[in-house]
C-alpha cells in the first residue's frame, strides 16, 4: 500500500520524494498511484507544493496543510535542478535580524517562477542576476541543508529589492539588526557584484542605522566609483529633495527605522 511506502520513507528519514521516486518502488499503474496520493492528500498526511514533487506532513505541522518552508525548498530545487538562495527577509531572520517573522519565505533564483502556495506556507521566488556569484553560506534544517545568502549579500538584496522586504523603512529597521553580522570588507566586495545605485542607498541605510566602521569602506567605494546622482527612492521625485553628497543620493523620502 502506498500509506505503507509513506510511512517507510519516513522511516528512512526521508520527507519529500517525486511521483518518479514511488513509480520506481511500487508496481501500479500511474493512474491508481495518482488516485491514492490524492487519498492522502486529503487526509493531509502529505502535500504537493509542486506539481510532482510531495512533502510528508508529520502531525506537528498537519494544522499547517504542509512542512515549513524551509524543511522542503533544498529538496524542491535540486528537484527541479535549479540553483538557488534564501535571501531578503528570510534569510535576515537566519541572521538574527528578524525584527519581525516573515509570513512569506523568499527564495532568490536565476529565472522566473510562480509563487508556491501549500496550506499556510507560501514561498516566493525573486530573480536575482548573477545569482551563483553571490557569497552564500549553509544551515543545517531538520531536513536537509539549507543554502542563504552571507550577511552581506543580504543586506544588499535587501536594499535592491525593497519593495520585497516591505519599503525602506522596514529594509532599515532589519539593517539595524544585520549590522552587528556585517564584515565591512565583505560588504566592499558584494558592491562589486550589484548595481551601484544598490551601494548607495545601502550607504545611506547603514548611515542612519549603524556604526561608522560598517559603512565607512563602503563609501570609500562608492567615491571611488563616481556614481551618477540616484534618487534613494525611484518612484518618487526628486524636486525638493536634499542631496547626500558622500552616497551621490538624492534623499527624496523620510526613512524611519524602527529601532
Amino acid at each position: 500500500m502506498l500509506s505503507d511506502e509513506i510511512s517507510q520513507f519516513a522511516a528512512e528519514g526521508i520527507s519529500t520524494f517525486s511521483f518518479i521516486d514511488l513509480e520506481q518502488r511500487i508496481s501500479s499503474s500511474p493512474a491508481a498511484l495518482k488516485s491514492a496520493l490524492r487519498r492522502l492528500m486529503k487526509k493531509g498526511a502529505i502535500a504537493m507544493p509542486h506539481q510532482g514533487f510531495y512533502v510528508i506532513v508529520p502531525p506537528e505541522y498537519r494544522s499547517m496543510g504542509c512542512r515549513p518552508a524551509e524543511q522542503f525548498i533544498p529538496e524542491l530545487m535540486d528537484y527541479l535542478g535549479e540553483y538557488y538562495y534564501v535571501g531578503l527577509l528570510s534569510a535576515a531572520e537566519y541572521h538574527g535580524a528578524a525584527h519581525h517573522r516573515p509570513q512569506v519565505f523568499q527564495v532568490m533564483v536565476a529565472k522566473p517562477r510562480r509563487p508556491i502556495i501549500s496550506g499556510t506556507v507560501q514561498v516566493n521566488f525573486i530573480v536575482r542576476g548573477n545569482i551563483k556569484a553571490i557569497p552564500t553560506q549553509t544551515r543545517n534544517t531538520v531536513s536537509g541543508i539549507l543554502k542563504l545568502s552571507s550577511p552581506e549579500a543580504t543586506a544588499f538584496d535587501l536594499a535592491g529589492y525593497y519593495r520585497h522586504c516591505g519599503w525602506l523603512d522596514n529594509v532599515a529597521t532589519v539593517l539595524s539588526e544585520l549590522v552587528e553580522v556585517i564584515n565591512p570588507e565583505k560588504l566592499v566586495t558584494v558592491a562589486q557584484l550589484s548595481p551601484i545605485a544598490w551601494a548607495q542607498r545601502l550607504g545611506y541605510l547603514l548611515e542612519i542605522v549603524g556604526s561608522e566602521e560598517i559603512w565607512l569602506p563602503l563609501a570609500e567605494y562608492v567615491k571611488a566609483k563616481n556614481p551618477v546622482r540616484s534618487p534613494l527612492l525611484p518612484s518618487a521625485p526628486i524636486k525638493g529633495a536634499i542631496f547626500n553628497k558622500r552616497w551621490q543620493i538624492y534623499v527624496n523620502t523620510k526613512v524611519e527605522a524602527e529601532i
